[in-house]
């Protein structure tokens, strides 16, 4: 009776390790956001700078690189300082908005998703809830999912079922959960699908960062993001994301300038 008693206990024990395992199983789109954000949400770095080349490819073979400054705090904040903040040229993501600024003068705010914001950043800081709200809202279908071999990694495909190249579907890499594509339709023209890639993911703290992203219209790469001078978890000013307070600030400060 005491062996058995005591073969219950080792019994009761192996399925309750095995519970949490079952738990963080991954066979959707929702489940593989739950396990993104679990996987880090205790680790992954507040907020981070960096500079970046961004770099144009003309129609004909031509480019041209202009150095932008870039603050972000994770969820929903950017800024994006275009050339010398001098200009006036820039970017504003606050909470679900865009303000453009040119030569000062704002438009704006509108509403404005920046999945690239919400799958590369938010997701491993807010609530799971949050994002899943979100991707739902831009019509990616979480229920569908598959595997791929992307760039000689295994990666989950979600929104999208196996060949399918033309449905919002985001990409996250299997061994680490960093997401690492995303493609939707072309608001200008649906016939073309915009395909947004982070590549060259390097460790920062307890999260990583993709210092290399590279957009594709319809096939063909317009536009690269080439990041530099990264530093995570900085103090960073609120008001640095208030677009009312754009002329006012700068991102010169914040990178000793």
């Amino acid at each position: 009776m005491k062996r058995l008693f005591s073969a219950s206990i080792l019994a009761a024990g192996f399925f309750a390790l095995l519970t949490p395992l079952k738990a963080q199983q991954i066979h959707d789109g929702e489940s593989l956001l739950t396990a993104m954000h679990d996987r880090y949400a205790n680790s992954w770095y507040d907020n981070v700078i960096f500079k970046e080349n961004a770099i144009t490819l003309g129609t004909d073979g031509a480019t041209s690189t202009e150095v932008w400054d870039e603050a972000l705090i994770i969820p929903g904040k950017l800024r994006i300082d275009r050339g010398q903040h001098s200009e006036g040229n820039g970017f504003v993501f606050n909470d679900g908005s865009l303000t453009v600024f040119k030569n000062g003068q704002p438009t704006g705010p509108r509403p404005f998703v920046h999945v690239l914001l919400v799958l590369g950043f938010d997701v491993y800081k807010q609530p799971v809830a949050t994002t899943v709200s979100i991707l739902k809202a831009r019509g990616i279908d979480l229920a569908q999912m598959h595997e791929e071999k992307w760039q000689g990694e295994d990666v989950y495909v979600v929104g999208a079922a196996q060949g399918d190249l033309k449905s919002r579907q985001f990409w996250v890499e299997k061994k680490r959960l960093l997401f690492v594509r995303v493609l939707e339709p072309n608001e200008a023209d649906a016939t073309k699908i915009n395909d947004s890639r982070f590549r060259g993911y390097k460790n920062l703290g307890g999260g990583w960062l993709s210092e290399r992203v590279e957009f594709y219209v319809g096939g063909k790469n317009t536009f690269n993001e080439d990041y530099f001078d990264v530093k995570a978890n900085v103090k960073l000013d609120p008001a640095l994301f208030d677009p009312a307070k754009y002329k006012e600030t700068s991102l010169a400060g914040v990178f000793g300038k």
